[in-house]
Order: structure tokens, then sequence, then C-alpha cells
């Protein structure tokens, strides 16, 4: 990041956390000095609506109506995708101040996402840190395996399956030890779906397909309220909402389920 010029002009995404100045819908346009940043520093990371869009540096308790990054999670893949570059590198910035090599401060360099050593003698370089995560849609004949997580647990909504990737774990390895950390179910056939940025700080959400293979349900109840098989033609219970990559398993996994008859 850079002093930001008087003059210059685009949108501006200011951040705190995982939070977004989303002021009206959308996010604050015109001259730096006309919406009082002169005195920031910023970077542009892209483009918003074909102008210049800028990731302005955090300032800790600003006093700002925010709104939570997940709630805007229906916007256009694209402009939810830079939201969220966005708020990962701001995380990345905050907590990179300092070299993990050798303690010397760092700078942000202006050839790549990266926090380089300023020690002479140093010089190294860290990246944003991304974090994989599974989720994974389970299906058995014409049922899908839905889960009630425990922060889920006032608001009754059902969900897939999710998890870090451990180190040393393939993805394939990940979705059969949560899915059975969780639930209790053996799965079998998995196949890869899709994937979406999940700034939460910063993760990475790879998404597959399952079959069932065996076991019963048995709860791992830290974390799970309960779960059920549902049936693809029956009344589904509170689903995620819209632009999700968890509902897209959903419906995927609901066609499938529906198309057995077919």
């Amino acid at each position: 990041m850079k002093n930001i010029a008087s003059h210059l002009s685009g949108f501006w995404l200011i951040t705190q956390g995982s939070n977004v100045y989303f002021p009206n819908q959308n996010l604050p346009f015109g001259s730096a000095v006309h919406l009082g940043l002169a005195d920031r520093q910023a970077v542009q990371i892209g483009e918003w609506e074909n102008q210049p869009l800028f990731l302005v540096s955090e300032v800790l308790g600003e006093a700002r109506e925010w709104t939570f990054l997940r709630d805007l999670v229906g916007l256009p893949k694209e402009q939810f995708y830079l939201l969220n570059r966005g708020v990962e590198l701001n995380h990345f910035y905050k907590t990179h101040r300092f070299c993990g090599k050798c303690g010397s401060k760092t700078a942000h360099t202006t050839d790549e996402w990266a926090a380089q050593c300023q020690h002479e003698a140093c010089g190294y370089r860290a990246y944003p840190v991304i974090c994989p995560s599974i989720i994974v849609a389970v299906r058995r004949g014409k049922e899908i395996l839905l889960a009630c997580h425990k922060r889920h647990a006032d608001s009754k909504m059902y969900t897939t399956i999710a998890g870090f990737v451990e180190v040393g774990e393939t993805f394939e390895q990940t979705v059969r030890r949560e899915v059975l950390e969780e639930t209790g179910v053996h799965v079998k056939n998995i196949q890869y779906f899709g994937s979406q940025p999940w700034a939460f700080p910063n993760s990475q959400m790879v998404g597959f397909l399952a079959e069932y293979d065996s076991g019963d349900i048995r709860l791992q109840e830290a974390e799970i309220a309960d779960a059920k098989w549902f049936h693809c033609d029956e009344p589904l219970p509170i689903l995620p909402p819209q632009g999700t990559i968890a509902l897209a398993l959903i419906n995927a996994t609901l066609e499938i389920c529906r198309a057995k008859d077919k």
C-alpha cells in the first residue's frame, strides 16, 4: 500500500475485520479528498462497476455502519470475490507487519501480494495465507445428509458437512475424515464440485459430492446439534442462503437424487 493522492478517484473498500463499509448497498465512490481518505494508504485490487477499486488501510475502532461480509454473499460472484480479496489482504497485511524469520519490519511489495522483510541480510517474503477447507454434500439413494451445526441451533438451519484440511492430508481424505467425525457416516465416490473464497478470515472452500457407503448417524456433539437424512421429494429444513457453495452443493445433490426415477 502507498499514500493516497488526493485526486485519486474510484470505488473504495474500507474494512474492519470481516466487516465492510457498504453504504446504500454499494461501496463508496468518489475522490479520496471528497471521502476524507487522503490521509490513508491504499492499493488497487481490481475494478468495481468498470471503475478502479482501492483497498484502504484498516483503522482499528473506526466508527462506521459496518456490513458483515457474509451478508453480501448474494452479490454477483465477481463482486463478492473481490470483497473477499480485500478482506483477506487487509488481514494479511495487518498480521505480517514484522518478518516471521528475523523479526524486522516488513513493507508491502509492488509486484505481487506479499510483505517483504526490510532487513538487508534477510529480505524474506511472506505471502497471504489461504487455509483450505472441504465442504461436501452426501447422498444416499434419494436422500441427502444435512446437519445443523451448533452455531445454527437457534435458526434451525441445516447445511452440508465442512472442515479444514490437515497437514499431510489430501482433500479426499479430509472429506472422509470430516464426515465420519461429525456424523459417523462413511462415504465413497468422492467427486470435485467447485470452490469459493471465504474470507473469515482466510479460507478457501473446496466443494465435493459424495455417496453414502456405510454407518449410522452418530453426532459429534461438540460441533453438531443434529443431522438427518432428508428425502429429495419431501419438505426440506431452512437451508444456507443463495450464493453460498453450500446451497449450490445441496441443489446439485437434490437434482441427482430426483433424477434417479428418470
